[in-house]
């Protein structure tokens, strides 16, 4: 019998009413967008006050968290990699919040800290967000983020002495950075400085390249690249291996197509060259050779081919195939031991294939299994290389692989607290509402019974090109010792068959997104592997309005849905911070027929008064400048105000904590703890 729910904190009303295309919407929780007033924290508070109440009666929490604790704390190891006559490796002890970065001069020498990121912070929430090693393995630029913004700063570190230099810069957002063959300096991306009591709401736009001089002040760099004329373009931009070019990728929002210019730095004075300057298709640069510019592109192959540019010849007409589209999704390829490594998926599984510069096959490197495999890195000439294999019940395992011998042996193997051997994994194919066919992952304990009783989470994306592919994670193997089963299926809008996949699953396509996880609920429920009544959804992000789209659709089809830091008001998800650049996957409020299609699945605006929704915690942090926690404030307010029935309606507000990224260890398992034991709770009640 469920205990009665304590009452809801009051979510004051306005009368706000925005007019759309000639639609009048009605947005009665505007205030809620602003996350420093002290009416918005004073709510925040509150509804943490009823979320942790509920959540700390929870008698299985408390064992949840204690196995999450033991089971994490195993050595993890980051993929080895090389700068100059140095390796560099991150490592974490197990519990740590921030993996530490060693160094050392060869694989059997004494690793050597070079920057704990641990020590930055009490409670671990100042975390280390990007890294570029000097050519000579000498300096090092780093990017620090805090409290999970995307803001950064960068430093620049002697990696001898370990000690960090004068140079620091501000107000970097979506950059890396790229030293000069010299070693004197290198190239970013920054934006100009933002009102600093907004700046984590207000829309980022004119982002602008730089080159920075380390040993001088940020206000002495030299502004390399930007177009006033363009707000919403962004710079990344990369040093070839041979050091005579900047390579320049124009990025428009989370669009895959970008354009492609570069600069000579051997002639100090050479203009910016505008080499692909229409957005009309994804071009991932490679490497060099002399003239010839080699890219992995989805032009005229949506799965993704090799081609060689001249720019001394640049036309069209003399572009180079040199290795085919495939019938596999190409993910990326490097250059190693003057020969091209490519990453290809199939069906959302790894292949790594070699190829000859002029495209001839060699061979496909063996794998340890079916799962995710990914490194490779290094430079052209390079005959080694590590590479790690993960798979949902296989712990990231790293590999050396000899690129002249062909051979894999194992470098470092975690010993994690549980046995692979009593679990199975399968991929099976369902059919959507349309007949797509689309894969599924389903991982659990041997031994099963079909029965239609199994507690199930069933987990998905569906957005941006990412592709959910095979990986180990604590949180699940968890999940799974309980009884759990995890389902993942490759939804449309990911990226795991290429950009016609991609593609139709976004903009006015993007129900077929939710559609297919629909179908992917019934397929288990129809298969006995679970019932409604047993069935939790969940996602993240794009992923957490997948779960706010399709609980406010099938409120009838899930007993429990945990969207996380989603993106729930899809009319005005594009007036804060980044936003703006997911119109390519979303589509605009602006645009009258893909606001139509917004308006039809927007969770916010299809939640119906006197309905009984899915058990629901909502979980988003307050410092979240990815997705704004108005999101999930409003869809909160909202949910409480509809929700008819008996099972509580809550939402779980982080603080000091953003979207995710460089999110300390402690916080993740007591997210992870809270998020099983509300599972738990909601399906003993729901029987």
């Amino acid at each position: 019998m469920s205990k009665p729910l304590p009452p809801y904190p009051a979510s004051r009303k306005v009368d706000q009413i925005d007019e759309y295309h000639g639609t009048k919407v009605q947005d009665s929780y505007r205030w809620l967008e602003d996350p420093d007033s002290e009416e918005t924290k004073a709510w925040v508070e509150a509804q943490n006050q009823v979320t942790f109440a509920y959540l700390n009666e929870i008698p299985e929490r408390e064992k949840i968290k204690q196995r999450l604790t033991q089971l994490w704390d195993y050595e993890k190891y980051g993929i080895p990699f090389k700068e100059g006559n140095r390796y560099f490796y991150y490592k974490n002890d197990g519990l740590q919040n921030q993996s530490v970065l060693y160094t050392l001069t060869s694989l059997d020498a004494e690793p050597r800290v070079l920057l704990d990121p641990n020590k930055l912070s009490e409670d671990g929430t100042v975390a280390l967000s990007g890294i570029a090693i000097s050519d000579d393995g000498n300096l090092m630029a780093y990017g620090l983020s805090t409290s999970g913004s995307d803001w950064q700063e960068w430093k620049i570190r002697d990696v001898e002495t370990a000690e960090d230099l004068a140079d620091h810069l501000k107000w970097i957002k979506f950059s890396g950075a790229s030293w000069t063959k010299d070693n004197k300096g290198f190239f970013y991306s920054r934006y100009d400085e933002p009102n600093e009591k907004t700046k984590l709401e207000d829309v980022n736009y004119f982002q602008k390249l730089y080159y920075h001089r380390f040993g001088t002040p940020q206000s002495e760099d030299i502004l390399i690249y930007h177009r006033p004329d363009q707000k919403e373009w962004g710079f990344s931009a990369g040093v070839t291996e041979d050091g005579k070019y900047l390579i320049i990728s124009v990025w428009l929002g989370t669009d895959p197509k970008n354009l492609v210019f570069y600069k000579d730095l051997t002639a100090p004075s050479a203009e910016v060259v505008e080499l692909i300057s229409e957005f009309e298709a994804s071009y991932s640069f490679i490497d060099t050779d002399g003239s010839v510019f080699w890219f992995q592109t989805d032009l005229d192959a949506p799965r993704g081919r090799v081609i060689a540019i001249n720019i001394s010849n640049p036309s069209r007409d003399n572009w180079k195939e040199i290795i085919p589209q495939a019938d596999e999704v190409l993910e990326s390829v490097g250059l190693l031991n003057n020969q091209f490594v490519a990453d290809y998926l199939k069906d959302a599984r790894t292949q790594i294939k070699i190829f000859n510069l002029d495209g001839a096959f060699v061979r496909e490197i063996e794998l340890p299994g079916i799962g995710s495999a990914g490194g490779f890195g290094g430079k052209r000439y390079d005959t080694e290389t590590f590479y790690s294999f993960t798979g949902f019940t296989t712990p990231a395992t790293i590999y050396r692989y000899d690129m002249i011998s062909g051979k894999s042996t194992t470098y470092r193997q975690p010993k994690v607290d549980f046995n692979p051997d009593e679990y199975e994994t399968k991929q099976i194919f369902y059919t959507s509402k349309d007949g797509t066919q689309v894969p599924m992952f389903i991982t659990h304990k041997k031994g099963l019974n079909m029965d239609g009783s199994n507690p199930t989470y069933l987990y998905g994306y569906g957005g941006f090109n990412v592709s959910l592919t095979p990986s180990f994670s604590v949180s699940n193997v968890v999940w799974m010792e309980m009884g759990g089963v995890y389902a993942v299926p490759n939804l449309r809008g990911g990226g795991e068959y290429g950009e016609e996949w991609h593609q139709a699953g976004t903009k006015v396509n993007k129900q077929n997104v939710f559609d297919d996880f629909i179908a992917a609920a019934e397929w288990l429920i129809a298969n006995k592997y679970t019932s409604p009544a047993k069935l939790a959804i969940g996602g993240g992000s794009n992923g957490g309005l997948l779960v706010g789209a399709c609980m406010t659709q099938r409120p009838d089809l899930f007993a429990v849905a945990v969207p996380a830091v989603g993106v729930l008001d899809m009319l005005r998800f594009h007036k804060f911070t980044i936003g703006w650049a997911w119109c390519s996957d979303y589509g605009s409020p602006e645009n009258p027929d893909e606001f139509k299609a917004l308006y039809a699945y927007s969770p916010l605006h299809n939640l119906k008064p006197g309905t009984s929704y899915p058990a629901t915690m909502i979980t988003t942090a307050d410092h979240d400048d990815r997705v704004v926690p108005a999101h999930s404030f409003k869809f909160a307010a909202a949910l409480q105000e509809a929700h008819a029935g008996e099972n509580p309606v809550l939402i779980r507000i982080d603080t000091k904590a953003g979207h995710g990224a460089g999110k300390p260890t402690a916080k993740i398992i007591e997210e992870i703890a809270d998020k099983w034991a509300f599972l738990v709770r909601s399906f003993s009640e729901s029987a």
